[in-house]
């Protein structure tokens, strides 16, 4: 019997291209979804939705009905953007935690690192601004695959399987998770590639988001029901914390290159990461397709941007750093300047004075929408409502225990946010949604797919086929096997660390939508998950 998750030769595919409309996601079910809906007369933003809710239900691996969520949207003519994060309890302090056995750092499972979701708000805010559908009629097709059940697909199965016997430990030590057994696990182990897994807790949870638009989870009964479970086994979570949420809608932000804008999310995410290394790469020469000095400038640039990112970003509300001081030209110009020969230590500067899903949509009316969602660390806390399905995140890991910190933990703040949506615009013209899932990959994706497109002119198949590096720490740079061989060794000799990490999942996965002058939509997938584009 042959193998659902191996494949012994390379293959390739090919840029989808369709005029209608084209949803992208990790997985072919949720590109349907979206695409259904579609064809129900919604438009790019409905079918963003519909994929999304569906992907809380066909890859739990990355994401659930408990996470956080951004989009930037595209919507009649104008861009806006959508901070869907929810913030700490307000029991959440560093004393709490202190008290519960972690003196040096945030835990990354358990009821600790929760933080109210924003998911559910996203969906309903988003619905509630541009969509044509009632979102009862969105979240339907996710119902109806937590309801009926669904055969997993080959990658999410080895993803599965892998987090099984991460939780099957810690099970062991704490019972905190046994509900994440009954859903996620219920015959003992973990589902197989094609075998089939339903959760009809999590279908019922989300016909309740959608037939009261949200309210139902943030102050109706699904807050009693997670308010219940946190009291019953030692959570902070609250319904008041849940009350309070509102998803925000903010101006996205952006840095010029190549004759493009790109465009992120400001903090609390790391988009500005990306952008901050645009920034400074958008001074430098890097049309050379495999030379070494290509990589040695954008592993540098990101080194630097990172250096900034983990120093200042955070809430927006106690950042003590602008957007407008960490993307000023200036700032970028010295930034720069650090870029050397060799390899560098990366290290803050002094500012001058003045597991994951994405996915992309788009519609034939030019609407277009990137989105995403995540638990944080694969299913995330570990924590699951009884009675829900659902799957609460771990944000809250990211937060600091050092009260110097510009990330310290605080009751009622947000944390600094891994995940990113990116959009890209020409003399105020849309060209489209892109995205690279992956924890702190995600800019480093944002950085790579962005220079193979507008460096190298690659389809935006083939910027997503390339193969990824990914700066660790310090001078550690890890890279995938078909990195070129020659390449390697000339950064090496630049002083990089350089280790080849066979898992290709490791580099992020990402999805784009290139929309040309005459309206045709260009999409790529990505080849290293279960990547699907539906189009029409």
């Amino acid at each position: 019997m042959f193998q659902l998750s191996e494949y012994p030769h390379p293959s390739r595919r090919t840029a989808v291209v369709a005029r209608k409309g084209m949803v992208a996601t990790s997985q072919p079910l949720a590109s349907q979804a979206g695409m259904r809906v579609l064809q129900q007369g919604g438009n790019a933003i409905d079918a963003a939705i519909a994929a999304a809710a569906c992907l809380t239900v066909v890859e739990p691996t990355g994401n659930g009905i408990g996470s956080d969520a951004f989009a930037i949207v595209w919507y009649k003519g104008q861009m806006y953007g959508l901070n869907a994060s929810g913030a700490s309890p307000q029991l959440l302090t560093p004393e709490a935690v202190k008290q519960r056995g972690f003196a040096d750092e945030m835990p990354s499972s358990g009821w600790l690192p929760v933080t109210v979701p924003g998911a559910p708000g996203a969906w309903a805010g988003l619905a509630s601004r541009f969509g044509r559908l009632p979102l009862a009629q969105l979240l339907e097709p996710a119902a109806d695959y937590a309801e009926g059940g669904f055969p997993l697909s080959p990658e999410l199965a080895v993803k599965w399987e892998r987090s099984y016997e991460i939780w099957k430990k810690r099970h062991d030590e704490d019972g905190v998770f046994s509900e994440w057994f009954n859903v996620f696990a219920p015959d003992g182990r973990a589902p197989r590639a094609g075998e089939m897994w339903r959760s009809p807790e999590h279908a019922r949870t989300l016909r309740l988001i959608g037939e009261t638009n949200g309210e139902a989870f943030y102050r109706g009964e699904l807050a009693e029901m997670i308010d219940k479970a946190a009291r019953e086994s030692g959570g902070l979570l609250r319904k008041e914390d849940l009350a309070r949420f509102q998803p925000e809608w903010v101006a996205p932000i952006s840095v010029p290159y190549r004759g493009y804008d790109i465009w992120e999310l400001p903090p609390n995410g790391q988009g500005i990461v990306a952008l901050m290394a645009l920034n400074m790469l958008n001074r430098l020469d890097l049309s050379e397709l495999e030379s070494e000095e290509r990589y040695h400038k954008q592993i540098e640039a990101l080194k630097l941007a990172f250096a900034d990112g983990k120093h200042y970003v955070t809430d927006p509300t106690h950042m003590r750093a602008s957007v407008e001081q960490l993307l000023s030209p200036d700032y970028a110009v010295l930034r720069g300047g650090l870029i050397g020969e060799q390899a560098l230590m990366p290290e803050p500067g002094q500012l001058l004075k003045g597991g994951t899903v994405y996915l992309a949509a788009a519609d034939g009316e030019g609407n277009m929408i990137s989105f995403i969602q995540s638990n944080y660390n694969g299913f995330g806390s570990g924590i699951v409502v009884p009675g829900t399905g659902i799957s609460l995140q771990n944000r809250g890991h990211s937060f600091s225990l050092d009260p110097d910190h510009e990330n310290v933990l605080k009751p009622g703040k947000r944390p600094y946010h891994t995940i990113i949506p990116g959009f890209i615009t020409k003399k105020g013209e849309p060209i489209g949604p892109f995205g690279v899932m992956g924890a702190f990959m995600q800019p480093q994706g944002h950085l790579q797919v962005i220079s193979n497109m507008l460096d190298h002119h690659f389809n935006p198949q083939a910027a997503l086929d390339a193969p990824r590096w990914q700066w660790m720490e310090g001078k550690t740079v890890a890279v995938e096997a078909e990195f070129p061989a020659q390449v390697v060794e000339d950064l090496k000799r630049r002083g990089h660390d350089i280790q080849l990490l066979p898992d290709r999942k490791a580099f992020g996965c990402g999805q784009i939508i290139w929309r040309d002058p005459s309206g045709v939509l260009i999409g790529g997938t990505e080849p290293r998950t279960d990547g699907c584009i539906a189009s029409w």
